[in-house]
């Protein structure tokens, strides 16, 4: 059995072909996307548009993730104030450009429960955890922290969320964390698929990290409107994009209060943020809005 799992693709075109290339070569016996495969990025309906060709053509399966979620929240709810207007801009602009295609997203399970060949090594998939598809797994979370996350029972937990590539083990199951195919945040700005084997000898897995043609992808962010239409957020995404590191969690913590008193605006926040330059070392699982 061979099952290949991608994530994280967050609009992202270029990136996209080449995993549909990468993971068509490899011939699966089944192939899950871990969701977020909008927003965040310029090209979400071309990408949603993409994986269901997929669906057609090979029985490609998805999996929601949060950004799915939120896109079809902020088609359905007004913003709460106008700094959630400015905030969720980004979204909102996904949302009109995917129209009513958003819906269908809505369709696809947060988690898939496989066997292994003998009926035992279950294998279980979801974006986030147990505790949601917020809830991500990173490397300084200790083994009390995800003890009520991961479900004992199975012998391969596969997650994603936090866009960082990650193996390690809780008792009995192993946890892998394929990363993201479009924007990683590891300082590596190669795209992140897995690889899954289980021919009756128990799950082997491995992260296959792949380069795709980046400068078409940053043509993208400037030539489809999201950089122009998306507000400050927008610009902050793209340079985590470029940057491949989290940079939104901190900005938070340093600027949101100081935003909520009236003291800066989101937008010269952001300014002041990217001019200054310095981030330190991030481990935050709250990587996106």
């Amino acid at each position: 059995m061979k099952i290949a799992v991608f994530s994280d693709i967050q609009a992202n075109v270029p990136a996209m072909e080449t995993v549909i290339n990468d993971i068509l070569a490899w011939r699966p016996d089944r192939v899950l996307m871990n969701g977020d495969l909008v927003n965040r990025g310029p090209r979400s309906l071309e990408c949603l548009r993409l994986f269901e060709q997929m669906q057609r053509e090979y029985g490609w399966e998805p999996l929601r993730g949060n950004h799915e979620d939120y896109v079809v929240y902020c088609q359905n709810n007004p913003p709460k104030s106008a700094q959630d207007a400015t905030m969720r801009r980004f979204t909102d602009w996904t949302a009109e450009q995917m129209g009513e295609a958003a819906s269908r997203m809505m369709a696809w399970p947060d988690h898939a429960i496989i066997p292994g060949p003998d009926m035992t090594d279950w294998l279980y998939i979801t974006h986030g955890t147990l505790a949601g598809n917020r809830v991500g797994v990173m490397r300084h979370h200790s083994d009390d922290d995800l003890i009520d996350r991961i479900p004992a029972w199975a012998s391969l937990f596969v997650t994603a969320h936090t866009h960082r590539p990650l193996k390690r083990r809780l008792n009995g199951t192993t946890i892998l964390n394929v990363g993201s195919a479009g924007s990683p945040f590891d300082g590596d700005p190669r795209g992140s698929w897995a690889r899954l084997e289980n021919h009756g000898d128990g799950w082997k897995t491995d992260i296959i990290r792949f380069d795709y043609d980046r400068q078409r992808a940053d043509a993208d962010y400037h030539d489809s409107g999201f950089l122009e239409r998306g507000g400050p957020i927008a610009r902050m995404i793209y340079e985590e994009w470029k940057q491949a590191r989290s940079l939104l969690p901190h900005w938070r913590r340093r600027y949101l209060k100081d935003i909520a008193a009236g003291k800066i605006s989101v937008q010269d926040s952001v300014e002041e943020f990217l001019t200054q330059g310095e981030f330190p070392d991030n481990n935050d699982t709250r990587c996106c809005l």
